[in-house]
């Protein structure tokens, strides 16, 4: 086997390798016998089929899998030859069988960027202190109100505010009725925003047996990918409006939501507690959000276009099964594949190169996952899907399936070691909120 390299870019290598006659003809030698004792062929008993008549009938299906096995059989033997560090799997841009009987192929690869670390020990970032005020477990309060409360219907006014309006709707597009937009005896809880507060608003004032059409302008950025970017004619009909009894806030309401609490004091410590757990949680995650950002400043480097595709297209994938399991296509949702792919390529170029950095980072500190890594984390997913830990092994026990979440697990792992040697500046919330918008203003501008 010959094997030359020629460089195709900074990060992609273009690798010709050579075999010799001998083992190609071997193989094509093989393949043919083993052909024979499979084929039957009209005049000739099985496995008496002349080796030319083999060759006439079957010649483009030999030379097609003989050159798919030597390339699997051949190409980490000749990349381990060229010590190359490969981070995508291979292209195979050509193949052919040669004059000589050799056989030739050509792969292209992209290699592992080669960069200084910078800075990512003491990042500084500043982080608002986990408070809970009295409003937000005023709000949580509410919503256990609403929640607890029986419906009434109610005449002789319009939908308002916090109603449970029960309508039928159909939606059009350039005249066209939405078949994905559509309901009958649809609730709709007014004011919730769950229904997206743009449809919400437009229920309010309306009656009871009121027909009516409203057309609504969704921004490109709305959450439902159907209505996004369109405008949306409903004709609605008003079949019923629902208002909420609510409960008393007392010590009774307290033990309706659950038997384990004696006042309504204990529910709000319940519930102050609870919303300081979640906040921490999510500052964890803020916080390593605001690390990659600084690190991703201070990294600066090509990365490989293949990765970035890959990427690209797991996103893509993502986004697909989201819409295949309300019913939906790409295409039936209205969204452009190459827009997206447009729109995601920059977020997975960042992807990609923060993976690198922590990849780097946890070398040099010597970061690695352990047996009880890897046991925790099988417990937490066990813990959320409500699962046994042992059908989470079982389910992780390919391959294919364990290298994606124990590089999940390692990336973990490096971001915790990023937030222990970071310098946090607490800050009061409302200054944290005031320098995020002032970033996104940036961001944008």
């Amino acid at each position: 086997m010959q094997v030359t390299v020629e460089d195709v870019s900074a990060l992609t290598k273009r690798l010709k390798i050579a075999l010799p006659k001998e083992d190609v003809s071997k193989k094509i030698e093989a393949t043919y016998r083993k052909l024979a004792g499979e084929v039957s062929l009209k005049g000739f008993r099985k496995g008496k089929v002349p080796r030319t008549v083999l060759e006439r009938n079957y010649g483009d299906r030999v030379r097609h899998e003989v050159g798919e096995e030597l390339i699997r059989e051949t190409y980490f033997d000749a990349l381990g030859e060229t010590k190359i560090d490969v981070v995508v799997h291979p292209e195979i841009t050509s193949q052919s069988f040669d004059d000589d009987g050799g056989f030739t192929y050509a792969a292209e690869v992209d290699i592992r960027p080669q960069f200084q670390l910078g800075q990512f020990k003491g990042l500084e970032v500043e982080q608002p202190a986990v408070t809970v005020s009295d409003a937000e477990i005023d709000a949580e309060l509410a919503r256990l109100q609403r929640q607890m409360a029986p419906l009434q219907s109610v005449d002789g006014r319009p939908v308002q505010n916090q109603d449970m309006a029960i309508i039928d709707f159909q939606g059009y597009h350039e005249g066209e009725a939405m078949k994905q937009v559509t309901g009958e005896n649809y609730s709709v809880e007014v004011g919730s925003g769950r229904n997206g507060r743009e449809f919400e608003e437009q229920l309010i004032g309306l009656n009871k047996g009121d027909e009516t059409s409203r057309e609504i302008s969704f921004p490109g950025t709305f959450a439902n990918p159907v209505l996004a970017g369109k405008t949306v004619e409903f004709r609605i009909k008003v079949k019923d409006i629902k208002e909420r009894l609510l409960p008393e806030l007392n010590d009774d309401f307290a033990k309706d939501v659950d038997a384990k609490y004696a006042t309504l004091a204990d529910l709000k410590e319940n519930i102050r507690g609870r919303k300081q757990r979640d906040k921490e949680t999510a500052q964890t995650g803020d916080l390593s959000d605001k690390l990659m950002a600084k690190l991703l400043e201070g990294h600066d480097f090509e990365v490989p276009k293949r990765l970035v595709t890959y990427e690209v297209n797991e996103m893509l994938r993502e986004m697909e099964a989201r819409l295949e399991s309300q019913g939906l296509s790409l295409e039936s949702a209205g969204l452009n594949r190459d827009q997206l792919v447009a729109q995601y390529s920059p977020v997975a170029e960042k992807r990609v190169r923060g993976d690198f950095v922590l990849k780097k980072i946890a070398d040099q500190e010597n970061i690695k996952v352990s047996d009880e890594d890897v046991e925790k984390g099988f417990q937490r997913v066990a813990s959320q899907y409500n699962m046994p830990v042992d059908e989470v092994k079982r389910f992780f026990a390919k391959r294919d399936d364990l290298l994606p979440f124990m590089n999940e697990l390692l990336n973990e792992k490096i971001l915790q070691f990023l937030r222990d040697e970071a310098t946090i500046k607490i800050v009061a919330e409302a200054a944290a909120a005031a320098a995020a918008d002032a970033q996104a203003g940036g961001e944008e501008a």
